[in-house]
């Protein structure tokens, strides 16, 4: 019944995806009225409308998110928080998952993007990847949210895994912030949402919970950049043996040594 599976999750992407611009459209206007605030107060006003936005709609699409681990945030404290990157709809689960006031960093093409745009504008550190001073500039804005007491959420592997390990290989950002801001790291789980969205497959979709577990901090105090792959390996190791201890998933191969070269 392949072909019925195939109509199944193609009619429930487009289902998602109408209800996702309807929704959108119901809270653009106050979104666009908080987005001439300044931070932190901006972000903290955006977060509270995302969640009541994304409390409605992700159990309206069948996807309803169950998160633990929340006690693992300790008042006051700021964290760079690392997340594993399956599929779209990480962004939509992670930014209101995630306790406190939060920014994410994001492609600078996507604040391009119609209505859209205006979100990751709001909710993210815009970065064009392939400018040196971009990149420098997003540095320094994560910096300056992590003293306004925001949190950084971001994903180590950089783009989405559409291999069949748990992991891919992470980047160095998340760890250089952490080690110069002496914040500590929070590493997060995503699962369930590859299946929601499957890799390789255009407007297709189908409806799965989705589990978002926060594990202990990783202290960075007293750490320098000597230290960076490290923290690194270390955070990649913590992920990849949670990953694999609780996700039902299928493992193409369990050895992080490779992901790490």
């Amino acid at each position: 019944m392949k072909w019925l599976r195939n109509i199944a999750g193609r009619v429930f992407a487009i289902y998602g995806l109408l209800l996702f611009v309807a929704t959108l459209l119901i809270v653009l206007i106050p979104i666009w009225i908080i987005s001439f605030l300044p931070d932190p107060r901006k972000t903290r006003y955006f977060l509270n409308i995302g969640r009541v936005w994304m409390g409605i709609y992700m159990p309206l699409i069948g996807c309803p998110v169950f998160r633990k681990g929340l006690g693992h945030f300790k008042k006051g404290q700021q964290y760079v928080v690392v997340c594993n990157h399956n599929s779209f709809i990480d962004v939509p689960v992670t930014t209101p998952g995630v306790p406190g006031v939060n920014k994410t960093l994001a492609k600078a093409e996507m604040a391009k993007i119609p209505l859209f745009g205006m979100l990751y504008r709001i909710g993210g550190i815009m970065v064009n990847r392939k400018d040196d001073n971009s990149r420098r500039q997003s540095f320094e804005h994560m910096h300056n949210a992590l003293k306004m007491g925001m949190h950084m959420v971001l994903f180590p592997e950089g783009t989405r895994n559409r291999t069949g390990m748990p992991l891919k290989k992470f980047y160095d950002g998340a760890f250089i912030l952490a080690i110069e801001s002496q914040t500590p790291v929070i590493p997060s789980l995503l699962f369930h949402t590859k299946k929601i969205q499957v890799p390789g497959k255009f407007l297709f979709a189908l409806p799965h919970r989705i589990d978002f577990h926060f594990l202990p901090p990783v202290d960075t105090r007293g750490l320098t950049r000597a230290d960076l792959p490290m923290l690194k390996e270390k955070v990649f190791n913590i992920m990849w043996d949670y990953y694999t201890a609780h996700a039902k998933d299928p493992i193409v191969n369990t050895a992080p040594d490779a992901e790490l070269a």
